[in-house]
Formats: structure tokens, C-alpha cells, sequence
């Protein structure tokens, strides 16, 4: 499935990309922690290289003493928040440090499968997309009330993004979004918390630059297993739709 916005602005054929950086912003994922960074490490890359930059953001269960000691050989940046600040606010700091022509946002937990990264990268690496989503709707299977409220106010967030955006996403919240790093370069990025992808999707659309959507695997965890996001997330969501696509 491909979504396109305004006419953008395609990869130039005469510099390939050469290397991809990983961001994974991190607030308490211990237990999950050493997976995800293995998976990253084994995922399939053709013809690109790899950068891990994990931001620590103010854990407070031992991600942060993990990821300076143990998994110290699996990252290669290391951004520490003294306090959670958010995950708009650690993808930000990623950025920052992140050296490659390629960036990708990647969760601390096992919902997102790092095996997706070479399909990801094909349409950027090709020239035909700026920017590519993965999106979740066509694997996510609810498996209870709540996450069905979760999936049916995800479509809902989108529909409202797709309006004010021009864009025909299916999953607008999805984490696993890739970039030409001149795209995130274009963009100022403000929100905090999980605001970031409502608003990063208005600016890439005010932008013009090229969207592509592609389905990817989904294994989506519950409250108790540490998901963070909640309905005050929703309706900030809703504020983000409204400033960044009607104001900038």
C-alpha cells in the first residue's frame, strides 16, 4: 500500500545511503531490553551499515545500569536523561547524536520486530518514498476489551490526521518510522511525549515529502506488561492533529 503527499523530494540515485540509525528511545524496558538490542543487532541489512543509539530516559528499573554495563558492546551512542522527559523528547536527543543517512524509531519492548528494518528501507533506498510507515492494522489482532479500545482509537487518530493531513495512512501512531535523515533534518520537532507522532506526520506532510506505508508484524502488549501510553496520550493526540497541521 503506498500513500503519497504533495510532490516531494526523492533520494538522489547518486549517493546511496550508506549507513542506518536505530533509535531506540528507553524508559524502563529491562526486561525486554537484551532481546530487542540482539534483534536489532541480527536484523538483516543489505547493502547498509547499522548504528544503535539507545536514549535512557530516566529509567528507574535498571535499564540505564544494564545498557551502561552488560549491553554496554550492543550500543554504540548512549544518551542518558537524568529524568524521563518523554519520548518525543529522547527521540529528539537521539537524533542529535545519530550519524546515519537513514533513521528509524525503534520501541525498547518485543511489539516491533527489527527484521521489518530491510523492507523499511527498500522504498528510501530506491528513491520512491522520503519517509515510510509501518503499519500494524493488517496483523493487529485484538486480544481483549482493551486492546480493541487501543486499536479502535488508533484508527480513529488516524482518520482525524488523515483529514487535516491530506495523507491516506491506516496507522498513523505506529512507532516503526523510517526517514531520510534530511527529512527529520527539516523538521523542528516539539512535542514531549507521544505527541511526536502526530505532530512529526504534520510536518512531514506540510513538507511535501514522500509517505510510503508498508504492513508490518504486530505483537502488541497490555498495561500490565508495561505499556505506557494511555487516554490523557489520546486526547493530547488529538490537540497535536489540530496545532501542527492547521498551524505548523
Amino acid at each position: 500500500m503506498a500513500t503519497v503527499a504533495a510532490p516531494g523530494r526523492g533520494m538522489s540515485r547518486e549517493r546511496r545511503p550508506a549507513v542506518l540509525s536505530v533509535i531506540l528511545p528507553c524508559y524502563n524496558e529491562a526486561p525486554t531490553l537484551a532481546e530487542v538490542l540482539a534483534r536489532i543487532r541480527a536484523a538483516p541489512l543489505a547493502g547498509l551499515g547499522k548504528e544503535i543509539v539507545v536514549v535512557d530516559d530516566g529509567s528507574t528499573d535498571g535499564s540505564g545500569e544494564l545498557l551502561r554495563g552488560a549491553l554496554a558492546c550492543c550500543v554504540d551512542q548512549l544518551v542518558i536523561h537524568r529524568r524521563n522527559r518523554g519520548k518525543g523528547a529522547a527521540i529528539r536527543s537521539g537524533v542529535e547524536v545519530a550519524t546515519g543517512d537513514l533513521v528509524v524509531v525503534q520501541d525498547g519492548d518485543l511489539e516491533y520486530d527489527p527484521a521489518q528494518y530491510d523492507r523499511l528501507a527498500a522504498p528510501l533506498i530506491d528513491g520512491s518514498a522520503d519517509v515510510v510507515y509501518g503499519s500494524r492494522m493488517s496483523s493487529w489482532r485484538p486480544t481483549g476489551v482493551r486492546t480493541a479500545a487501543y486499536r479502535a482509537a488508533n484508527a480513529a487518530l488516524t482518520r482525524l490526521s488523515n483529514l487535516f493531513s491530506g495523507l491516506t495512512l491506516t496507522d498513523m501512531e505506529t512507532c516503526h518510522k523510517m526517514f531520510a535523515r534530511r527529512v527529520l533534518e527539516s523538521v523542528d520537532i516539539r512535542e514531549n511525549r507521544f505527541g511526536f507522532e502526530p505532530e512529526v506526520t504534520a510536518k512531514v506532510a506540510r513538507g511535501g515529502w514522500r509517505v510510503r506505508e508498508i504492513d508490518i508484524p504486530y505483537a502488541p502488549r497490555s498495561r500490565a506488561e508495561g505499556k505506557k501510553i494511555g487516554w490523557r496520550d489520546g486526547l493530547r493526540a488529538v490537540y497535536c492533529i489540530v496545532r501542527y497541521n492547521v498551524f505548523g
